[in-house]
């Protein structure tokens, strides 16, 4: 973003490129949100059954992912 806003939720990296860990609780949430999501796709969608299934799913779940951290980060 503009590099005055405060309210980011994923700061940007010192070196590199992308961002950092977050940095406030919201940030957090998003993470673990993701992390419980993706587990339980793996629970219900079995990948060595529905293969398919499984990527098209983690892929929508990673494409939210970076689509939320690109909109609350710096």
């Amino acid at each position: 973003m503009n590099g005055q806003n405060k309210e980011a939720w994923f700061p940007a990296k010192r070196f590199g490129y992308g961002w950092s860990f977050p940095n406030c609780w919201q940030g957090w949430a998003v993470m673990a949100a993701w992390m419980l999501l993706v587990v339980v796709g793996t629970i219900l969608l079995r990948p060595d059954r529905h293969p398919v299934a499984y990527v098209v799913y983690d892929a929508i779940l990673s494409v939210l992912l970076v689509v939320t951290i690109i909109a609350k980060g710096e």
